[in-house]
């Protein structure tokens, strides 16, 4: 007690330190109560204790310890000083207190801690808590963290600074103490609370399974933020009011996560040799220096430094690399590093701003979406104003990529922007470069600067951003403001369809309240009609704050619910679907919501289709860097693809995803990724493995191990998605069941890339060069181009030659390097490896013949692995096989026969060219070397199986005895071990044979389903779809057709343009591998040729070209389907009279006469028989130039068969039919005489045999200079011919031509059929003709057939017309001729034109013939059946025919004829004057003219216009009349064609003279033509197709909006389209709307609302049609008489007062006076002379007087005049004196008819007229002499019938005259009388021969 009473007398804070406990202990509860007495906090008294209070808390004895922490607490909370003692108490309290089993004892540490925090010492508390969590003791750790977390729970984020405590938080879910780990996870929940998503990336790396965890405790916590519960003394005043702001709900500002990241330090990290790298030539290496700094960047904070060096080398990757893979990695380098810097990256953006803009111009989207998120984070660490410049120096750049990608960079960067930051210094600028892109020509463009400017206006408003769109016209505004408000539109439409109080409670702080309006949002959705539903309304509605941010679980999953809703009862669009898929990707991964979202998603997938919505769902998934949602993403798109199917899966897009997701760091997104390509593996197969070949082993032994779970099974049926039809099913099936057929369809799936443009001339160069090591290098680049292909297409390049070149290198390495690339290019191609097969398969079968074993070993290698791709049939057929064998190597016969041996027994079916191996193979069998032999024998009965004994037993005879009996006996053995052929499996039959083949497989009624579906047409007849591609080929819009061997691009190409117009299921069958397929589809073809026959002549030329790929296939049984086909197909289009264009027969002839070279001989017929058949749709003048083009082949067979063809057009034909001209193809031919080969130099001998009976020993000029030996071998063909034909040659006779149609003889080429007429008769009227056709060849035999036969002829005379008799007496005497009887002239020449399509042909070939003088014949025999009107009707069907022949001689003559000075231009002249005539004739005949089409007639308009223009003309003698005529068949082809065509013509003829910027003068006369077609509109509107003319307005108005018309230099063509769209109007009123139908997109130009304005303006103008014609008659002379009459009447006074066009302006003046009779001429005659008055008058009088006398006799159209003649004539019967007509005048008559049989070659005569002589149109044909012959005007009096009649009888008689006396055609007397008795004597003969 002693002791006691010792302590107790000492001061409290003595008691306090004493030693004895229970002393302390007094001492503890005495200074309690003392601090409670204290009420001053600032007395003296607390200092006495500044130093105790450590130790109050440090007690070492249990029982005093919580009595002092008890007075500690006290202490703290009284004393003014307390906070002096902050860090030694707390750090005691962690050390002494912490560590105490007492639960109270920790209950106080917490609470003094807590006070020290309230008393404004939180720093000080938060360090020395988070020293003890470096403690060993467990349990002082978990006291911290609970500590921490209550600080945080009751004080708020605010007070307890969160950075260090996340900083630690991931490292004490590491620790080994449960406790640790339990209380850690509940600190990140409270922590959660607080900063929600900021604390993820903290922790993102922590264990998956307590992430796992955590996810599901942060799901549970309320959306409502937590609130501060305990606050400092300095806050105890503003309690109450923190306390009222939190009730009113307002949260507490965001953390920003990057703030509580620790910065790393990457610098040092960087590889040494990361500069080396990044520079190095190899892309490899560059690659591997970029991962390594992407890895690094991927730090979400980095530590500030010198980054200079880096991000200049990653922005010269960006700009310079030309390997986008590295361009895309150097961005998401750049991208991270601005992330993780922040705004020290700030310095260097304005150095990679510049670079990323310009690689904007790079199209490929995921190197735009790296360079996207480059920009945008460097945008973030600067302003707007830095890169401002930057900026608007590529806003008017050329690309347009470049300025829609800165435009909308500007967009997301103003969405960073508010009023301050976005000043008007700053926008103005950027506004002018948006005004200029809102006219951009690419819409793109357009697009992206309507955003930004929208964008703008919503972040400064309408009244900062209107004084920049001044400018702007109301449509462009109007676009701004859709952006601007597209989220306020969208309310107002969700606000329709939507409840007010759903809309008011979206965004409510109650959750409850949020739910309920999500409830209501369902019930709205679920009742909702489809089409009235705004689907995007509604979901931005849903993305609404807090949108996919919301917290609350409850709200989200129905939230997700809703998207799911409106995808599937919607019609939900792809903008839609980009509203919410970022969110529903973030809440994939969510325990809770993770279900509904994949619900979402699936709806999404069947409203936008799966392959675009998966690509979405997997690139955002990817981007972000939670691997929960990554997983489950991946999971999603698993399932999705056995409920959806495959199609469309783009697969190449996922792997580099699939192949992220296998090396995340997180085992749920590894085991997600597998698990997917286990489900690809189900749909691809083996191929999917190339993909990861390049993966680490351990990986790639998961990858394989999930494959073979999938081994063995079939891919579900898809439940999803568009559903499939039943004969969809059943091609399906088909497939399915063919064996090769399912690999090589999943092969087609693979994106394959086409490495043809990386195979450069360089890398060629370099596997070429002579130095090994260069070779060396050239290979490897190969090799890596390959490899990073991973899928290539079949278009190499030129790689396979250099290839090829390699595997004969002296360096055996690189013969090995070459075959393991060719392995790879295996791999990697597939089977589009077949078409190489021969290039460069066959080059590998020579590789082993090596010496080497090594290197053989790999050629045998590469030999399976090519084979595993190709299949048997590309090796064995054809004879490169058996040229290998011919080899004598024992090396390569062994491993080829061993080869073979293994292969055959494993085929069912083989080429039949496997024959020509069977020499090689008995050759092998009798070998000095004995392996050779074994192999043989080895592989005999492999060849027996599939050859047979017989044929093999025959092949033997061509051995030797000795050798033959030898392999007899060993093919008896080898037949008693032949095995038997591998058996078609079951399931094969649906795929291979027929629909009943099947049967026993598949259900009939699938069966029958099929023939159902393909009993429709097969072709579909498109209107002008020819017309089109022959236009796009024109235009180089598509591939020319034109190749060696057809490349896969033309393949897809015939594909594309054959899906419009061919049923699907034959061009399923026309594409097919298999080549049964192809027969099949070959037979339907021919089925169906006779019933389809005008949609199969729409699609010839597809057709054709489908047939041309054939033709490159070995397959004879496909090819003898081919041949039968075309044989039937080119019977019906001459059944039908239809003609091959050039671009069918461009397409088609070349390859056609490829296959005349064909080694079998029934290939061979068939080719000629075609190219017999060929001539009757193709003017065999334009085949002869393919068949010359066919002798140049290397393939003799080929030379030959053409030489041959060659021959029989120039026998049938005669020898106009060579092409250019005769003399240069006999040279060609005759070069062939020297020919190596017999048959080609027998074949070219007869040729010019052939030759030389159609022309003579003329031939021997026309061939040229020959070798003497050729010209010895020549001159005895020609001798030997001569004996077998003793008659001088002479034209077969009709019964012999009617015999060249018969199939049997393959070189018929003129196909006739047989005239009606006894051939003996025939014969001998050829006989009596021989002489006389022979003196004149000038004119083909064709047209000499009906002249000849007419005098002959006795069975038809009785059918001529009689001709009026008359005593020869009394032709001294006035006579009157009768008119004639209109019959036919010889029903011969009907039939002969009417069967014989081919003449006319022929004929109309020869007008665009390159020499002169054929022209002008061919021309001359058109214009003999033109002017006769009951034969003109022949020339039906072939006008287009002819203008486009006459066109082609026009162009001719204006580009070739015109510029060669060698040519007289008389013969021009004479040419174009044949030309004008046959026209002028043929737009006489308004039925024929109506023929013309309307691309003709366009064609035709631009001739006729540019020959006005060509200032050359001029310069001609008579030049002047040439251009009046042309003009005047101007005028004839407008009035006289169809209306429709020619109006159209014009117009786009305009159209294209504008375009084209020809001449002005050039459009202005087009124009003229347009208003001369207006003017007489009143009357042809009846007969014109509005629609048609409408639809060709709208295109003209597509091309030429107002605006653009209205910048033109002349605004004639806008007043033109005004005014024939006015006169429509008038003419029709509010009709013309009706007239629209064949505009598909009305918008496309402003013409229907001009349409509707004019009707408006106009009134009902319906009711003014009824008195069109006065009204017409009123407008146009008021119009005259105010605006144009002095214009006129002074052009006209200009034209009569000139020289040369003084009779035009006379004419020209009769009609003005005819048209306008009160016209006043006195102003214009007043102030000229007396005589030039008169000679107006007396002009005027002459014309008149003309024009009545000639008005009975003129033809229909009243022609024009080309040929000048007697103006004084202007009776009918008599001459203007009354005189009688003179002997001499029939004398003349007699001449012309002469001339025109070109029986005259007289100089020009003396009888042209004076000044006022008018121009009268004769024959052409008179044209043929060497001057204008001039005929009498009584000639005119004759009808053409008449005069035709004549001709050929006088004809007929000078030749029987000729007969006698070779030179009476030349020999007349000076006088005519002096031979009018010998013409009284033929007259006489004529007439007793008709009698």
């Amino acid at each position: 007690m002693g002791d006691d009473s010792e302590w107790m007398k000492l001061p409290i804070d003595q008691k306090c330190e004493h030693k004895v406990w229970k002393a302390r202990l007094n001492g503890y509860e005495e200074a309690l109560k003392l601090f409670q007495r204290i009420e001053d906090e600032k007395s003296p008294e607390w200092g006495k204790y500044l130093g105790l209070v450590k130790k109050f808390v440090t007690e070492s004895n249990a029982v005093a310890q919580l009595k002092g922490l008890e007075a500690a607490l006290a202490f703290i909370e009284n004393a003014h000083v307390a906070g002096k003692t902050t860090g030694e108490v707390v750090s005691g309290v962690v050390t002494k207190v912490f560590n105490q089993p007492k639960a109270r004892a920790k209950e106080l540490g917490t609470d003094i801690c807590l006070m020290y925090i309230e008393i404004e010492k939180a720093e000080v508390v938060q360090d020395e808590l988070l020293k003890g969590l470096d403690n060993k003791n467990p349990k002082i750790v978990v006291a911290c963290i609970e500590t921490l977390r209550k600080a945080l729970s009751e004080f708020g984020s605010k007070i307890v600074t969160l950075k260090p405590v996340v900083k630690i938080l991931p490292k004490q879910f590491e620790s080994r103490e449960k406790a640790v780990r339990d209380e850690a996870k509940l600190l990140a929940v409270e922590i959660y609370k607080w900063i929600r998503d900021a604390l993820r990336p903290p922790l993102q790396n922590i264990n998956s399974v307590q992430l796992k965890e955590l996810e599901e405790e942060w799901v549970k916590l309320p959306s409502s933020p937590p609130k501060q519960s305990r606050f400092l003394r300095s806050q105890q005043d503003l309690k109450a009011k923190f306390e009222q702001q939190q009730a009113q709900g307002d949260q507490s500002d965001a953390v920003d996560p990057y703030e509580l990241l620790e910065a790393v330090e990457i610098l040092s990290k960087l590889p040494k040799d990361f500069y080396d790298k990044i520079e190095a030539k190899k892309w490899q290496e560059r690659k591997e220096a970029l991962e390594a700094v992407e890895t690094l960047s991927k730090n979400p904070k980095l530590e500030n430094g010198d980054y200079g060096d880096l991000v200049r080398s990653l922005k010269k990757v960006v700009g310079k690399d030309a390997n986008v893979m590295l361009v895309t990695l150097a961005a998401k380098c750049l991208a991270g590093l601005a992330a993780g810097l922040r705004k020290k990256f700030g310095t260097y953006a304005g150095h990679v701003v510049p670079t990323i803009l310009e690689k904007f111009k790079e199209k490929k989207p995921q190197v735009v979406q790296a360079l996207q998120e480059a920009i945008d984070a460097v945008f973030l660490t600067t302003t707007l104003q830095n890169l401002s410049e930057d900026i608007l120096a590529v806003m008017d750049n050329k690309n347009p990529s470049i300025k829609q990608q800165a435009s909308l960079f500007l967009a997301r960067a103003f969405r960073h922007c508010t009023q301050a930051t976005l000043p008007k210094s700053i926008l103005k600028p950027f506004c002018a470069a948006f005004l200029k892109q809102v006219n951009d020509s690419a819409p793109e463009v357009r697009d992206a600067a309507f955003e930004a400017l929208g964008t703008a206006m919503k972040v400064v408003g309408e009244k900062a951003v209107n004084p920049f769109l001044a400018d702007l016209d109301k449509i462009k505004l109007d676009k701004v403001m859709m952006y601007k408000y597209v989220l306020e539109v969208c309310e107002e439409r969700a606000a329709a369809v939507l409840p007010a109080s759903c809309l008011q409670q979206l965004d409510s702080a109650n959750w409850k309240e949020r739910l309920a309006s999500m409830e209501e949002f369902q019930r709205a959705v679920e009742t909702m009609d489809k089409a009235e539903m705004p689907c995007q309304a509604l979901v931005r509605m849903l993305a609404k704050k807090p949108g996919w941010k919301e917290t609350n679980f409850q709200v989200m999953q129905l939230k997700l619910h809703v998207v799911a809703l409106i995808a599937q009862k919607g019609q939900f669009s792809k903008t839609s679907a980009s509203v919410v898929l970022d969110g529903l990707v973030d809440k994939v991964g969510d325990v809770k919501c993770g279900g509904n979202a994949k619900e979402a998603l699936t709806a999404i997938g069947e409203a936008c289709s799966l392959p675009w919505t998966a690509e979405q769902v997997v690139s955002m998934a990817f981007s972000q860097k939670n691997p929960k949602n990554q997983a489950e993403a991946l999971n999603w798109l698993a399932n999705a693809m056995k409920e959806f199917g495959f199609a469309g899966i783009n697969v190449k897009g996922f792997i580099n995803n699939v192949k992220t997701a296998l090396g995340a760091t997180n085992p749920a997104v590894r085991t997600a990724a597998i698990t997917l390509l286990g489900v690809m593996y189900l749909y691809m197969g083996a191929p999917l493995r190339m993909f990861f070949e390049d993966e680490k082993p351990a990986l790639l032994a998961q990858i394989d191990a999930e494959f073979e779970k999938m081994q063995g099974q079939s891919p579900p049926a898809p439940i999803r998605g568009a559903k499939k039809t039943g004969v969809e099913d059943e091609c399906d099936e088909e497939e399915q069941d063919e064996d090769a057929g399912a690999g090589q369809d999943i092969m087609d799936l693979l994106p394959r890339t086409d490495i043809s443009d990386k195979i450069t001339s360089d890398l060629v160069a370099k596997i070429g060069d002579k130095n090994w090591k260069i070779r060396k290098e050239g290979l490897d680049e190969a090799a890596a181009i390959i490899s990073e292909a991973k899928f290539i297409t079949a278009n190499m390049g030129e790689l396979p030659l250099a290839l090829k070149g390699r595997l004969n290198d002296s360096n055996k390495i690189l013969v090995q390097q070459t075959l393991s690339i060719l392995q790879q290019l295996a791999t990697a191609m597939g089977p589009g490896l077949k078409q190489h097969v021969k290039a460069l398969g066959i080059p590998i079968i020579t590789v082993l013949g090596d010496s080497k074993p090594n290197v053989r070993t790999a050629a045998m290698a590469t030999l399976q692995a090519w084979v595993e791709q190709t299949g048997m049939k590309e090796w064995l057929e054809g004879e490169d096989l058996s040229e290998e064998l011919k080899r004598e190597n024992p090396f390569l016969r062994q491993e080829v026969l061993g080869w073979l041996a293994e292969k055959l027994p494993t085929l069912r079916t083989v080429p039949g060219d496997l024959m020509f191996c069977v020499p090689q193979l008995y050759a092998c069998l009798e070998d000095r070397n004995g392996d050779v032999r074994k192999k043989a024998q080895d592989a005999l009965p492999t060849f027996m199986m599939h050859l047979g004994f017989d044929k093999m037993t025959k092949a033997t005879g061509k051995l030797k005895p000795a050798s033959k009996d030898q392999v007899v006996a060993m093919l008896d053995k080898a037949r008693a071990v032949m095995p038997a052929k591998p058996a078609a499996p079951a399931k094969a039959g649906g795929g291979k044979g027929s629909a009943g083949g099947a049967a026993g497989k598949k259900p009939p009624a699938k069966g029958i389903k099929e023939d159902e579906d393909k009993s429709g047409p097969i072709f579909v007849l498109v209107p002008n779809a020819k017309e089109q591609r022959i236009k796009e080929e024109k235009q180089l819009k598509i591939l020319k057709w034109n190749f060696l061997t057809p490349r896969d691009e033309y393949v897809e190409q015939l594909k594309a343009q054959m899906s419009t117009c061919f049923a699907k299921w034959l061009q399923d069958e026309l594409f097919h591998f298999d080549f049964q397929r192809h027969v099949k589809a070959i037979g339907v073809m021919i089925e169906r040729l006779d019933c389809e026959s005008d949609a199969t002549i729409s699609c010839l030329d597809l057709i054709l070209k489908w047939f041309t790929l054939r033709f490159f296939d070995t397959n004879t049984t496909v090819l003898m389907k081919v041949l039968e086909y075309l044989k039937l197909l080119f019977a019906m289009l001459n059944r039908e009279n239809y003609h091959l264009n050039e671009y069918e027969a461009n397409s088609f002839v070349p390859y056609l006469i490829l296959k005349v070279g064909e080694s079998k001989d029934v290939v061979r017929k068939d080719v000629r028989a075609i190219l017999t058949m060929l001539c009757n749709v193709y003017p065999a003048s334009k085949v002869f130039p393919f068949l010359m083009d066919g002798t140049k082949s290397k393939n003799s067979k080929q030379r030959a068969e053409c030489l041959e063809e060659l021959g029989c057009l120039i026998e049938g034909y005669g020898m106009n039919v060579c092409q250019p001209t005769p003399a240069k193809s006999l040279k060609e031919i005759a070069v062939h005489i020297g020919d190596r080969d017999t048959s080609v130099r027998n074949a070219a001998l007869n040729t010019v045999v052939a030759v030389y009976n159609v022309c003579g020993d003329q031939v021997y000029k026309l061939i040229g200079n020959l070798s003497e030996k050729d010209m010895s071998m020549l001159e005895e063909r020609i001798k030997r011919s001569a004996k077998k034909t003793p008659a001088p040659p002479a034209k077969q006779s009709a019964s012999e031509r009617s015999q060249r149609e018969h199939p049997t003889n393959p070189s018929a080429t003129f196909l006739r059929k047989p005239a009606q007429e006894d051939p003996n008769k025939l014969n001998q009227a050829r006989q009596n003709a021989q002489h006389s056709e022979s003196s004149h060849p000038s004119i083909p035999k064709e047209f000499q057939l009906d002249l000849d036969m007419i005098e002959t002829d006795q069975s038809r005379v009785s059918e001529l017309p009689d001709l009026v008799q008359h005593k020869l007496d009394e032709l001294l005497e006035p006579i009157m001729i009768p008119e004639p009887k209109m019959r036919s002239v010889s029903p011969h020449f009907d039939e002969l034109h009417n069967s014989t399509a081919s003449t006319i042909n022929f004929v109309i070939s020869q007008v665009a013939s390159g020499d002169i003088n054929t022209s002008i014949q061919a021309l001359a025999q058109i214009d003999e059946v033109l002017r006769q009107e009951d034969k003109a009707e022949v020339m039906s069907g072939h006008i287009d025919q002819f203008l486009i022949a006459t066109l082609m001689q026009l162009r001719l003559i204006y580009n070739t004829h015109m510029a060669d000075d060698r040519l007289d231009k008389k013969d021009i002249f004479k040419l174009y004057s044949c030309i004008i005539g046959n026209m002028l004739s043929l737009f006489s005949m308004e039925s024929l003219a109506r023929e013309a089409s309307m691309g003709v007639l366009k064609d035709l308009m631009h001739g006729l216009i540019t020959l006005m223009l060509d200032g050359r003309v001029e310069d001609i003698e008579d030049g002047q009349q040439l251009i009046r005529s042309v003009n005047l068949l101007v005028v004839r082809v407008l009035e006289k064609s169809d209306q429709t065509n020619i109006l159209s013509a014009l117009l786009v003829l305009l159209q294209d003279s504008l375009i084209s910027l020809d001449s002005p003068m050039f459009s202005e006369l087009v124009m003229k033509c347009l208003w001369r077609m207006i003017r007489f509109l009143p009357e042809t509107i009846n007969s014109i197709n509005l629609d048609r003319i409408l639809l060709d307005v709208h295109n003209f108005m597509k091309v030429f909006p107002k605006e653009k018309l209205k910048q033109l230099k002349s605004d004639v063509p806008h007043r033109t389209l005004k005014t024939l769209l006015h006169t429509l109007c008038k003419l029709t009123g509010a009709k013309i709307l009706d007239h629209l139908s064949m505009i598909e997109n009305r918008n496309e130009s402003e013409l229907e609302a001009h349409l509707r304005r004019v009707v408006k303006h106009s009134g009902n103008l319906s009711g003014l049609k009824t008195d069109r014609g006065n009204e017409k008659g009123g407008l146009r002379t008021d119009r005259m008489s105010k605006a144009k009459v002095s214009d006129i009447l002074s052009e006209i006074f200009k034209k009569i007062g000139s020289k040369e066009n003084t009779k035009e302006g006379l004419t020209e003046l009769y009609e003005y006076k005819q048209k306008y009779s009160d016209a006043d001429l006195e102003p214009f005659l007043r102030n000229t002379s007396q005589f030039f008055q008169s000679y107006v008058e007396r002009g005027l009088r002459m014309i008149e007087s003309e024009r009545e006398g000639k008005g009975r006799i003129q033809t229909s159209t009243g022609t024009n005049q080309i040929i000048p003649q007697h103006g004084g004539d202007t009776g009918p019967l008599s001459s203007n004196n009354g005189e009688e007509l003179k002997p001499a005048v029939y004398y003349e008559r007699l001449k012309i008819l002469r001339q025109r049989q070109g029986l005259e070659n007289n100089s020009r005569q003396g009888l042209v007229g004076g000044e006022e002589e008018q121009q009268q149109r004769a024959p052409i044909s008179s044209l043929l002499s060497s001057k204008p012959s001039v005929a009498s005007s009584t000639d005119m009096l004759h009808s053409k019938l008449s005069q035709l009649k004549e001709s050929r009888e006088l004809y007929q008689q000078e030749h029987n005259a000729h007969t006698h006396s070779p030179t009476h055609a030349h020999t007349r007397s000076a006088s005519p009388s002096a031979n009018l008795d010998d013409l009284k004597k033929r007259l006489e003969r004529i007439k007793s021969n008709r009698q």
